[in-house]
């Protein structure tokens, strides 16, 4: 499948912000099962677009306006072949232990109730950790329903679980608390998914969840859609959880009040025909 993204970030200022730095982790790499034909990012406004590559080996872009400014948009525009891989990831670059995944941060906890929800998926039948994976996304989709909304309401994965209901960031924190219990290293991955049979606008990109499977690698889980992932997914950036991999982070000084704004359009795309 060839997926076409349009991702407009949005940013408007009360006054001119300065001091403004934007880190960026919306670049893509290839790797078994994905290859990226095209992909360029340009800000509105002039400035310093620096490449670079963060401890878990995502490409990270800083950029650091010229100017103050009163309005900033961030537009990512490419186009990436997908092909299936039935969820499991290889060739991608990996810069850390497998174990480092099995640390919990602020946002991944497993709270007494997560870690009964882990324990009821282990017991209910085989014990191998693929077909247990399994039955925790389907737990963590049945438990919980999806409620659109900005990435950066994320919360920590006892508060979304206890909810019973969140962005596509808080499924993925629950079912990465839920497996590192369980002792399988897991983290969270950020991207694009073009829902199938469909090319809609979106709000914001998507989250879900790799973990580590015995012989297999690791493997893409989705549990905001109760499906493991499939050639519809780009996957772009991978971290502990949602702010080791969050598409736009950043800092200014002074601008007064902001406002966000997401464009988004995840389609698929027509391959040139061979001549």
């Amino acid at each position: 499948m060839r997926i076409r993204v349009v991702h407009e970030t949005i940013y408007s200022y009360e006054q001119p912000a300065r001091g403004l730095i934007q880190v960026l982790r919306m670049t893509p790499r290839d790797h078994d099962g994905q290859y990226v034909r095209r992909w360029r990012i340009e800000p509105s406004v002039d400035g310093r677009l620096t490449e670079r590559e963060d401890g878990y080996g995502n490409v990270v872009h800083w950029f650091t306006p010229d100017q103050a400014s009163e309005a900033l948009v961030i537009r990512v525009t490419g186009e990436v072949d997908t092909h299936e891989t039935h969820g499991i990831v290889r060739g991608a670059v990996e810069r850390l232990p497998e174990t480092f995944y099995l640390r919990d941060t602020d946002l991944v906890l497993p709270s007494p109730e997560i870690q009964a929800l882990s324990d009821a998926a282990a017991t209910a039948g085989d014990p191998a950790a693929l077909p247990f994976l399994h039955r925790l996304m389907a737990a963590v989709h049945a438990h919980m329903s999806y409620t659109p909304g900005p990435a950066s309401a994320a919360v920590p994965a006892p508060k979304a679980f206890a909810a019973e209901a969140g962005v596509c960031q808080d499924f993925a924190h629950v079912f990465i608390a839920a497996a590192r219990h369980r002792a399988i290293p897991a983290r969270y991955v950020s991207g694009y998914h073009r829902p199938e049979g469909s090319d809609v606008e979106q709000q914001t990109p998507h989250g879900w969840a790799e973990a580590l499977v015995p012989d297999l690698g690791w493997v893409g889980f989705d549990p905001t859609t109760g499906d493991a992932t499939t050639e519809a997914y780009i996957r772009v950036a991978s971290g502990l959880d949602y702010l080791g991999a969050a598409p736009i982070r950043g800092s200014r000084t002074g601008g007064g009040t902001e406002t966000l704004d997401v464009k988004l359009r995840v389609e698929q795309a027509q391959a040139a025909p061979q001549s």
